[in-house]
């Protein structure tokens, strides 16, 4: 398989990567991470702008027809600069959950505010622990005589959940938890009576919310595709997303090891720098070794969504963010190791590399979970 990128594809690396390096520097993005909003909106509205919002989305959904290439491609160049604006759970979870559940014809119309940036949406899925599987949803909906669908249950940790101005909410219309069948998506409101939530931070910064759904009455018209038939469209969106952070924890890896090699060439010790140590030099090449047998994972979960549609992608997805995901906490905590004390301050950027990293490790299920659902497969 070719791996070079083609001619829209590198126009599409230089845009994400001039745009980063142009535009995020570490204290405007530490301004933007300590406010309310705790992203720019600015930035969002230029990646609406530039097209990135609909970049991997197909064309009849009004995107630009990209796939999981043009996604690692993008959340490379994000993990590189560790972009704060909700991308993942709008552009990608939400989206493409949507898409799959709705079809083209019904998905168009719903997606056009987000990629036009005047929308944020956020994947309501999750319950009692975020690792847990597309069937693993005990939320209910129950239809009522007139054809309303009344949602009872609690979602956790739903990303880009605080400030998203809509819900896609995973919720049962049949069968029991863990059930594959019966999961229904819904898309609620934020504002729609009987929904709360309690919103936080993660320990990277990034928002996320709570669902509480007491008695949520929506219209036949908010149910996302056909009724009890979404599992498979939340495993297809959640399988894409995870390949995507995996994409991101490779971009965040490289550029530890950027800052800790330049750290270590400018800190002196005993008469020299740091990098004329050859311990630290070890200690280098071993990270260096991690980040390109995560590069070449991705690699291998290209080949796989190239050949085929079904279990492959899963299977190459779990076998990548098993490896990835420990692989970044290893740099990551190996960079901060090497920088020291400062590596323990919390405004530094090697600090908010391992932040960001340690969450990804989580995502989606950490090394362990995929681990065990790999060789369950």
């Amino acid at each position: 398989m070719d791996f070079s990128l083609s001619q829209p594809q590198a126009a599409l690396q230089d845009s994400v990567r001039r745009y980063c390096r142009e535009s995020y520097d570490l204290q405007g993005r530490q301004q933007n991470l300590r406010s309310a909003v705790g992203f720019s909106a600015r930035h969002w509205a230029a990646f609406a702008d530039l097209g990135w919002l609909g970049a991997t989305l197909p064309e009849d959904a009004g995107g630009f027809g990209g796939s999981v290439v043009e996604a690692a491609i993008i959340f490379e160049e994000f993990g590189r600069a560790l972009v704060l604006e909700p991308y993942l759970p709008s552009a990608i979870l939400a989206a493409h959950a949507l898409y799959h559940a709705a079809g083209a014809r019904e998905s168009r119309a719903l997606l056009q505010p987000m990629i036009e940036g005047r929308r944020l949406l956020s994947l309501a899925h999750s319950e009692r622990h975020h690792s847990a599987g597309a069937g693993m949803v005990a939320t209910t909906a129950r239809k009522t005589p007139a054809g309303q669908f009344v949602l009872n249950g609690k979602k956790t940790f739903a990303l880009g959940g605080n400030r998203a101005h809509q819900f896609v909410v995973a919720a049962r219309t049949s069968g029991q938890p863990q059930d594959p069948h019966g999961v229904s998506l819904f898309l609620v409101d934020h504002s729609t009576s009987g929904l709360s939530r309690r919103c936080y931070r993660a320990l990277d910064g990034g928002g996320v919310a709570d669902l509480l759904l007491d008695e949520v009455e929506v219209a036949p018209e908010c149910l996302i595709g056909r009724e009890g038939n979404a599992f498979e469209a939340l495993e297809r969106a959640i399988t894409f997303a995870t390949v995507s952070v995996c994409a991101e924890a490779v971009g965040c890896m490289d550029q530890v090891i950027a800052t800790t090699v330049d750290y270590l060439k400018t800190r002196r010790a005993y008469g020299t720098t740091l990098s004329t140590y050859q311990a630290l030099q070890h200690q280098l090449a071993d990270m260096l070794v991690e980040l390109e047998m995560s590069r070449s994972m991705l690699y291998h979960v290209f080949a796989a969504f190239a050949r085929d549609e079904g279990p492959e992608r899963q299977r190459a997805a779990s076998s990548a963010k098993a490896l990835i995901g420990r692989s970044g906490r290893l740099v990551a905590a190996r960079g901060i190791q090497l920088h020291g004390a400062l590596g323990m301050v919390d405004d530094y950027i090697i600090g908010q590399q391992f932040k960001r990293l340690t969450v990804i490790e989580a995502l989606f299920g950490n090394s362990d979970f995929h681990l065990n659902r790999r060789f369950r497969q």
